[in-house]
């Protein structure tokens, strides 16, 4: 670390010299304002400093010598210097969105190949890309979250950034998989939020993931994870809010993160558990499709056990065999 970012971290980042700097040009008082210019100021940086903001300047009298200039008349004209620069910094800040708005609607006019859609590879640039959508003021946001549990890094990663929507007045709204109700991370993360007003729900359904904001833009993932569409054509994101995400909506169970699992969420998840046991599928398998983990699948299984009565995961499958038989 340098000398001035340290100095700098002292004091808050407001000194403009580093102690090193600093401690030079008062050696240089010290020596009647003076100090030989031998050392190549390439070599010394608290000396590179020191010329390049003019508090030494070479003698002209004597050309092998440095001489400290007036620090009270070099911070006016500094100082005076850096506030034109600011000034014009700000205005090239203020102007820049008009500037560049017929460039961006080049960018992502109707008129360039597949329309309004916008296409993004890489988990990466999706995520930044959805950060500064949303970063712009959000007032609404729509999503479904399939895939289980959410990685307890991400929920905290998101934390912050959905209260502060929150707080600015947003609506959000989520459906999660019935899953999430057994980990106990989502849970924290759903009971936090949903105090400030964030509405969750939870779907025991299949379901693909949907984003959306403001209404006026649809994410959607395209054959997996890494490619994703940015939607902007407004029938399409209109179609996309009422006839998937709020019928989706309307059939989800409501989930303030609480720790008692609804019965009917308990029904639902083990009637899926024994389609896909009916159907061959291990448990490994099966833990991961419903985004729990073995641990829960298997106390699910060893509770119907216990509900039907039967000693053996064979006699369990016979018997959900010939239930399923029967209501056909």
């Amino acid at each position: 670390m340098s000398g001035r970012e340290q100095s700098g971290s002292a004091d808050g980042g407001s000194r403009i010299l580093s102690a090193d700097a600093r401690a030079l040009y008062l050696k240089s008082i010290h020596g009647n304002g003076r100090i030989p210019a031998e050392t190549n100021p390439e070599d010394n940086a608290a000396l590179r400093e020191l010329l390049d903001l003019g508090l030494l300047i070479p003698d002209s009298d004597d050309p092998g010598a440095l001489i400290a200039a007036d620090p009270a008349q070099l911070s006016l004209s500094l100082s005076s210097m850096w506030q034109r620069q600011a000034l014009e910094l700000l205005s090239h800040a203020v102007s820049l969105p008009a500037d560049f708005n017929e460039l961006a609607e080049a960018f992502h006019g109707p008129d360039k190949i597949g329309g309004p859609i916008e296409y993004l590879r890489g988990k990466a640039l999706i995520n930044q890309r959805l950060q500064q959508e949303m970063a712009t003021g959000m007032t609404e946001g729509l999503a479904m979250q399939p895939g289980g549990p959410r990685p307890p890094e991400l929920l905290a990663a998101g934390l912050e950034r959905d209260l502060k929507s929150l707080q600015r007045g947003a609506v959000m709204r989520t459906i999660y998989n019935a899953s999430t109700r057994y980990h106990q991370p989502t849970r924290e993360y759903v009971s936090r939020l949903a105090r400030e007003g964030y509405h969750f729900r939870t779907l025991d359904e299949p379901y693909t993931r949907l984003l959306i904001v403001d209404r006026r833009l649809a994410v959607i993932p395209v054959g997996g994870d890494d490619l994703a569409a940015f939607i902007r054509d407004p029938a399409v994101v209109n179609f996309l809010v009422e006839e998937v995400f709020e019928r989706n909506w309307s059939r989800a169970l409501p989930f303030d993160g609480e720790t008692t699992v609804p019965q009917e969420v308990v029904s639902r998840l083990r009637q899926t558990i024994i389609d896909l046991l009916l159907s061959g599928t291990n448990h490994r398998v099966i833990a991961r499709r419903l985004g729990i983990s073995e641990r829960t699948l298997a106390r699910h299984i060893a509770e119907m056990r216990e509900d039907y009565n039967v000693d053996s995961l064979f006699q369990l499958g016979y018997v959900l065999g010939r239930a399923s038989h029967r209501n056909e």
